[in-house]
């Protein structure tokens, strides 16, 4: 049996999503290269990472191990009707984060755009991660994030249904009016850090 062309990117992005928001640093050794590079760049200081991490391990690390021990009840979402490659780049891949932050119990929402690199093994090779908003917000209860991750198709979510069930919200309460300024996929900066 073939599998299509774009199966082996889809398993190597969802191994990355389940790494990341079920903290299982392990996984990551399962999409990246040993030698992959990650490079992040910022448009927020609501968040920090180092601008460039080399190699699988370390890149665990900070993705998912560090990411892990700051933040809880994480959901990644691919936003994307379909999922385009070519040449073993996936370029300007829409993603939106909802989560909770562990010492103070804080909702994050943050969205960007991911670029992904991958070689002739459908290893990744290549990550950069461009953060465009991270907003940061009071929810002791949980009852913000909770609202925000219901309904959502995890971890591929169709744009459409982002901005239906995101615009719903905003319109709903005045606590959720944030969510509007998530509710379109972030766009790519006029230039991605290039690997």
């Amino acid at each position: 049996m073939t599998l299509p062309p774009l199966a082996p990117y889809r398993r190597a992005l969802e191994t990355y999503i389940d790494a990341k928001d079920n903290t299982r640093p392990r996984r990551i050794a399962e999409a990246f290269a040993a030698d992959a590079v990650l490079t992040i760049s910022l448009a927020t200081s609501a968040i920090a990472f180092p601008a460039r991490v080399v190699g699988a391990d370390a890149i665990a690390k900070t993705l998912v191990t560090d990411f892990g021990a700051q933040y809880t009840r994480c959901r990644t979402y691919y936003v994307c009707n379909s999922l385009d490659a070519h040449g073993g780049v996936i370029d300007a891949l829409p993603w939106l984060v909802v989560m909770r932050e562990t010492a103070s119990g804080a909702l994050r929402v943050g969205h960007g755009v991911y670029r992904w690199i991958f070689d002739d093994t459908q290893a990744v090779t290549g990550f950069d991660i461009h953060i465009a908003r991270m907003d940061v917000m009071p929810d002791a209860d949980g009852a913000l994030l909770d609202a925000l991750q219901e309904g959502l198709d995890y971890p591929w979510l169709a744009p459409a249904t982002l901005n239906a069930r995101f615009s719903a919200l905003a319109r709903s309460a005045p606590a959720l009016a944030f969510a509007d300024a998530f509710s379109r996929p972030a766009s790519a900066p006029d230039r991605l850090h290039r690997i």
